[in-house]
C-alpha cells in the first residue's frame, strides 16, 4: 500500500525547481526526484523581480503564470519518472518561489509564486500551495517551516540534536532530547546567498563549486567584525529573514565603511566565514545542549563551510542528513508533500515554538482537481 505526493520546491538561492515524488504511508519514503535549473534568463528577472523597480506588478504576473507551468513541468516528469500515474498521486505541496518575506512589518506579509491554478490544471493533481501566510495571520513569521518535518524524521529521545539547513538562507531545528520538550527553530542569518550572488557578480558562475574560491581566500577579520555587527544576529528569535535583507546591497553598505583593502576572493572567504560563525554562534546561545548537527541543503556540498562549521562546533558531532537515508537536497521537497499531506488530513502544520504563531493552523490553500470516474 502506498500514498503518493509530490513536493516542489525553489529556494532563496533562485538555481531549480525541485521536485520530490514520496510515499507518505508509514515512515516518509523518497521514491524519485527531478531538478529542473532555472535558465540564466528566467533567474535573472526573477532576481530583478525581487529587487523592484519598472513594471513590477507586470513582471510579478507574468513570471507567476510562467512558473505556474514550469513547476507543473516538473511535477509531471517525476511522475513519469517515478512510473506513477498521476490518478495514483493524492497531491502536490508546492512552496513556489518566494519573491517578498516582510516577517517585521505590521502587518506580516509573504509572497511566493508559481501559480497553482496552473499547478493543478496541468498535472490533473489536486495541489496545496500558500503555505507560509496562514502562520503569518495567527501572528508567526510564516518561516521556517520545515521544522516539524524535522522532528518526524529525526528527533530522538536521549539525542540532544539540531539540523541545519543551508539554503540562500540558513536556519535551525532544535530537537531536544526530551520528548515532551519544544521543538524550536529560526533562521540564523546568510546560507549561501551573499557567497552565491558575490560569485555570480565576480566571476560570472552562479555558485562557488565546492567552496573553491573560498578556500583560496583569507577571512578579513576586520570585515567579519563589521558584518556580525547587524542587529538580526542579536535579535532574539522566533525570526525569520530573506533575501530582501541579506542579498548585495547589505555587503555594499559594509564594503563601503570597510577601510582595509578589498581582495575578492578574501571576500568570498569571509562570507563564506560569517555563515559558519552566525550558526554556530546561535547554537550556542540558543541550544547550548546540541550534541550532534545534521546538515541539509545546497550548502552541505561547500567543503569550505562544512570544514569551518565542524572546526567552530569542536566535539559537537556534524553530519549528512545523509547519514539517516535522507538526501540533503530533497529535505525540503520532501517537506512541503508532507505539509500538504497534513493540511489535506485538516492538521495544523506549523509549530507555534517556531514561528511565534499564537496557535497552530492549517496551512495553505487546496486547489482541488476533479475526481476521474
Amino acid at each position: 500500500m502506498t500514498e503518493l505526493y509530490i513536493g516542489l520546491m525553489s529556494g532563496t538561492s533562485m538555481n531549480a525547481i525541485d521536485a520530490a515524488l514520496i510515499d507518505l504511508h508509514g515512515q516518509p519514503r523518497l521514491l524519485h526526484t527531478v531538478s529542473r535549473p532555472y535558465p540564466p534568463e528566467l533567474r535573472q528577472r526573477l532576481q530583478a523581480l525581487c529587487e523592484g523597480g519598472r513594471n513590477e506588478l507586470e513582471n510579478f504576473a507574468r513570471l507567476d503564470a510562467e512558473l505556474g507551468h514550469l513547476f507543473a513541468d516538473a511535477a509531471l516528469a517525476v511522475q513519469r519518472q517515478g512510473g506513477v500515474r498521476p490518478d495514483e498521486v493524492v497531491a502536490i505541496g508546492s512552496h513556489g518561489q518566494t519573491v517578498r518575506h516582510y516577517p517585521g512589518h505590521e502587518p506580516k506579509s509573504s509572497l511566493q509564486i508559481a501559480d497553482p491554478n496552473i499547478i493543478a490544471t496541468v498535472t490533473g493533481i489536486t495541489t496545496v500551495a500558500d503555505f507560509r501566510r496562514r502562520d503569518m495571520s495567527a501572528g508567526g513569521q510564516g518561516a521556517p517551516l520545515v521544522p516539524a518535518f524535522h522532528n518526524l524524521l529525526f528527533r530522538q529521545r536521549g539525542r540532544e540534536r539540531a539540523v541545519l539547513n543551508i539554503g540562500g538562507i540558513a536556519n535551525v531545528t532544535v530537537l531536544p532530547g526530551d520528548p515532551h520538550a519544544a521543538v524550536t527553530g529560526f533562521d540564523t542569518g546568510p546560507g549561501n546567498v551573499l557567497m552565491d550572488q558575490w560569485t555570480t557578480r565576480q566571476l560570472r558562475q552562479p555558485m562557488d563549486r565546492d567552496g573553491r574560491w573560498a578556500a583560496s581566500g583569507r577571512v578579513d577579520d576586520a570585515l567579519l567584525t563589521r558584518l556580525l555587527k547587524d542587529r538580526y544576529f542579536s535579535a532574539p528569535p522566533p525570526k525569520s529573514t530573506g533575501t530582501e535583507y541579506f542579498n548585495l546591497h547589505w555587503l555594499e553598505r559594509t564594503l563601503k565603511r570597510h577601510k582595509g583593502r578589498m581582495i575578492k576572493k578574501n571576500v568570498q572567504a569571509t562570507l563564506c566565514e560569517l555563515t559558519a560563525v552566525s550558526v554556530v554562534q546561535a547554537l550556542r546561545e540558543h541550544a547550548p545542549a546540541t550534541r550532534e548537527v545534521l546538515v541539509c541543503g545546497g550548502g552541505a556540498h561547500n567543503l569550505a563551510l562544512m570544514f569551518r562549521l565542524q572546526v567552530l562546533l569542536g566535539e559537537v558531532q556534524l553530519r549528512s542528513t545523509e547519514d539517516y537515508g535522507f538526501p540533503p537536497d530533497w529535505i525540503e521537497a520532501m517537506a512541503f508533500a508532507w505539509l500538504a499531506h497534513e493540511t489535506l488530513g485538516g492538521r495544523p502544520g506549523n509549530l507555534p515554538s517556531v514561528t511565534g504563531a499564537t496557535k497552530p493552523v492549517m496551512l495553505g490553500g487546496i486547489y482541488r482537481t476533479a475526481r476521474k470516474g
